[in-house]
């Protein structure tokens, strides 16, 4: 097999899948920089345990700043709960709090395609650009 540079691919689609335990210690926006930096190279970034809401809605905005027609058309984003993250307790429904305990496919938007989604999976053709 050919030797491939960090952030080159031989000739496929890199997959970035980042544990929670590498998100844990940064800021929101240092977790959106890492999301938008891997995406923007061409990478599909899968998050073991997803973005809380705020975090997600800043993604979005931060991304439609950077779209632009020539090199960047945005983003499409899955994101489904983990079993057990569903049952939360009546207090955290009651409140409206939601569980970041959920698996998160980030990927360039010329490039990822859902074609199904479900509680239990999230099916996804990627193409190369």
């Amino acid at each position: 097999m050919p030797e491939v540079t960090p952030g080159e691919t031989a000739d496929g689609v890199q997959i970035d899948l980042i544990s929670g335990a590498r998100m844990e210690g940064l800021t929101s926006m240092e977790k959106i920089r890492l999301i938008l930096d891997g995406v923007r190279d061409g990478n599909i970034v899968v998050l073991e345990e997803g973005l809380s809401p705020d975090e997600e809605s800043k993604l979005i905005e931060v991304t439609m700043t950077e779209i632009s027609p020539d090199e960047f058309n945005g983003i499409e984003i899955e994101t489904y709960p983990r079993s057990g993250s569903t049952n939360q307790g009546f207090i955290g429904r009651l409140i409206g709090k939601e569980s970041t305990k959920k698996l998160t496919v980030i990927g360039p938007a010329n490039q990822i395609e859902t074609l199904h989604k479900d509680e239990n999976l999230i099916s996804a053709l990627v193409s190369r650009k």
